[in-house]
C-alpha cells in the first residue's frame, strides 16, 4: 500500500479541520477549537489502488507561522484551504502558489469532499508534466 502524506493549509477559521474530520469520520464537528497541529490518517482505494493517506492539520493563525513548514518535509501534496465567505482567506493564497487543480467542496454537507482528496491522491499517483517557464536571460 503505498503511503501519501498530505499536508493542508490556510488561513485560520476557514475549516481545515471540518474538512478532515468530515473526510475521515462522516461527522462535521459542532464547535470551532482552534488547531496548532493534528494528524488524521485513511486507508482509501483510488483508481483500484490501496492508498495510506496521512492527512496534516496546519494552524492558521498567524502565530504559527514560524513552527507551520515543521510538517512540510517529505509532503506528497498539499490541500491549500480558503473559505468562500471570507475573502481575505483567498487573497492570502492565491498569490503563494501555483497550483495544479482548483476544486470546491463542503465539509458540512460533504458535497464533492471525496473528490477533493481523491484528486489530491492522483496527483501523487499520476502528476501532470509541469510547464518550464521561460525567462529571458539576462546580462549584469
Amino acid at each position: 500500500m503505498q503511503a501519501i502524506k498530505c499536508v493542508v493549509v490556510g488561513d485560520g477559521a476557514v475549516g481545515k479541520t471540518c474538512l478532515l474530520i468530515s473526510y475521515t469520520t462522516n461527522a462535521f464537528p459542532g464547535e470551532y477549537i482552534p488547531t496548532v497541529f493534528d494528524y488524521y490518517s485513511a486507508n482509501v482505494m483510488v483508481d483500484s489502488k490501496p492508498v495510506n493517506l496521512g492527512l496534516w492539520d496546519t494552524a492558521g493563525q498567524e502565530d504559527y507561522d514560524r513552527l507551520r513548514p515543521l510538517s512540510y518535509p517529505q509532503t506528497d501534496v498539499f490541500l491549500i484551504c480558503f473559505s468562500l465567505v471570507s475573502p481575505a482567506s483567498y487573497d492570502n493564497v492565491r498569490t503563494k502558489v501555483n497550483s495544479v487543480k482548483y476544486l470546491e467542496c463542503s465539509a458540512l454537507t460533504q458535497c464533492c469532499l471525496k473528490t477533493v482528496f481523491d484528486e489530491a491522491i492522483r496527483a501523487v499517483l499520476c502528476p501532470q508534466p509541469t510547464k518550464v517557464k521561460k525567462k529571458p536571460c539576462s546580462l549584469l
